[in-house]
């Protein structure tokens, strides 16, 4: 029989040695991590072995010396509308104008406050040729009909049949695609065909799917892309590819095909060159994604065809634009010709009934000014930025077109694109002294046989103007432009 344990007596308890094993090893491995970690930090603070710690003194960081900026003025917090223009002071210096040397005689001034009212004129209601400040006209009919802060996407979407896979690349007007990933830091670029190419191989992959045929849709603006003014005699081909190039549902910075002779600027929002445009930047388009899409382990089978994008089916990556605010500032900054017309294109899919071709955006751009109460007596728009011969327009309606910029509310993209004088944008230097350096927000005009400008101004003494010249026909262009820098500079001391 089992022997009872007597009261009082206790079990020994016995050990397993594996467990005694286990928590030896434990502990010892527990004091060589500590051991190992404190050596190390030893090491870090001598300088021995790479990391954060150190007993050495820590460097000061110097900096240069500033570069002298211009102090700033007093921001005015309201416009004083009511400050009235000397009309005797506005007269001479209209006169001087039109008495400056290569100006000649087909020209039109007009000087208002900013309640509306002429302080001075000569030959306002006369129609003349705009060139680019027509793109005024536009930027606000545009700027009022369009929601400016939508942006403009590129997609892909993905269809199969028959055990093949077909890409289609679908464009929504982005003309300033780039080339490579997208970049949020600039209006041209800001959507990248590097990073849609890549979210659309993560697609395809994720399918299982490493090899199709790739489509285009370019269909956005119709079949009749080039008003008709630089269709006659074939103009496109010849003079205006570096001008012009017909709008399309997507190109890679405006179409620009840059060489060595005339290199891409190291900043992309900087396209003050004038490099010859391609004619068919959405086949360009597609033909760069083919090969972003094999760089990222894709075979594209044959070449990029032009076909609609399927109805039914959701995008599988998109990419997105600026801003229709950034990009009408980019526009006008840059007196960018195609990208003028198609904000009209874009005004005229936004209005009902009108047509999908460049007279449907005159006219949708007409209606819309109309509808604002501007002027539009003596209006012939042969396109939307002025590039096409055939245009006329009168320097009251440019000026009421800056009257409704000095407002708040609806069209302040418009207003706010306009060129800086001692800034940004082809005025940048339109002006003769620093006193006036920021005070001056104009669009400028030019071509063969016209220079002109419209704008509106900070006067020095307190209170706005609007003023609008356009000069056709100088005896000297280069003389005009001259005389309209030192009118627009003296308009500020009014």
């Amino acid at each position: 029989m089992p022997s009872k344990a007597r009261p009082g007596m206790r079990h020994r308890k016995t050990v397993n040695p594996q467990v005694m094993r286990r928590r030896l090893t434990v502990t010892i491995s527990a004091l060589l991590t500590v051991a190992v970690f404190v050596g190390y930090c030893a090491a870090d603070v001598a300088d021995i072995a790479p990391g954060l710690l150190t007993l050495k003194p820590v460097n000061t960081t110097m900096f240069a010396a500033p570069l002298n900026a211009k102090s700033g003025g007093v921001i005015a917090t309201q416009l004083d509308r009511s400050k009235a223009i000397d009309a005797g002071r506005a007269a001479d210096l209209m006169n001087e104008l039109l008495a400056a040397q290569g100006v000649g005689q087909d020209t039109s001034v007009i000087i208002q406050d900013a309640q509306g009212l002429t302080a001075a004129e000569h030959e306002a209601d006369t129609p003349r040729e705009p060139a680019s400040t027509m793109k005024t006209l536009t930027a606000l009919a545009a700027s009022t009909k369009l929601n400016m802060a939508s942006t403009l996407d590129t997609q892909t979407f993905i269809t199969s049949s028959n055990n093949a896979t077909t890409v289609t690349l679908k464009g929504n007007g982005d003309m300033l695609l780039s080339a490579g990933q997208s970049d949020p830091t600039h209006i041209n670029g800001r959507a990248g065909l590097a990073t849609l190419a890549q979210a659309t191989a993560a697609a395809l992959t994720q399918r299982g799917i490493n090899t199709i045929t790739l489509n285009y849709d370019d269909t956005l603006f119709g079949d009749t892309r080039i008003p008709q003014g630089l269709r006659d005699g074939d103009a496109v081909n010849g003079d205006y590819t570096m001008y012009y190039t017909p709008v399309s549902s997507m190109a890679i910075d405006g179409g620009r095909q840059y060489t060595a002779a005339t290199p891409a600027p190291s900043n992309p929002d900087d396209s003050s060159g004038y490099p010859e445009l391609s004619q068919h930047t959405a086949q360009n388009v597609a033909e760069a994604f083919a090969q972003l899409l094999t760089d990222n382990g894709i075979t594209v089978e044959g070449a990029p065809v032009a076909a609609e994008a399927p109805k039914s089916v959701s995008p599988v990556a998109s990419v997105s634009s600026a801003t229709l605010q950034e990009i009408l500032a980019f526009t006008l900054r840059h007196s960018d010709n195609t990208l003028a017309e198609e904000f009209g294109r874009l005004t005229a899919l936004a209005t009902s009934g009108a047509a999908n071709s460049p007279e449907g955006g005159t006219q949708a751009v007409r209606e819309q000014l109309e509808s604002l109460g501007i002027d539009t007596s003596g209006l012939t728009m042969a396109d939307c930025s002025g590039l096409s011969p055939g245009s006329q327009l009168t320097v009251r309606t440019l000026a009421a077109v800056q009257q409704h910029n000095l407002g708040a509310g609806s069209g302040t993209a418009a207003a706010e694109g306009l060129s800086i004088a001692g800034l940004i944008g082809t005025a940048a230097n339109r002006y003769t002294d620093d006193e006036v350096a920021g005070l001056l927000r104009v669009k400028t005009g030019s071509l063969g046989t016209v220079t002109s400008m419209t704008g509106n101004i900070s006067r020095i003494h307190g209170g706005a103007l609007v003023f609008a010249v356009v000069v056709n026909n100088p005896s000297d262009i280069e003389a005009a432009r001259n005389a309209i820098n030192v009118f627009i500079t003296k308009l500020a001391r009014l």
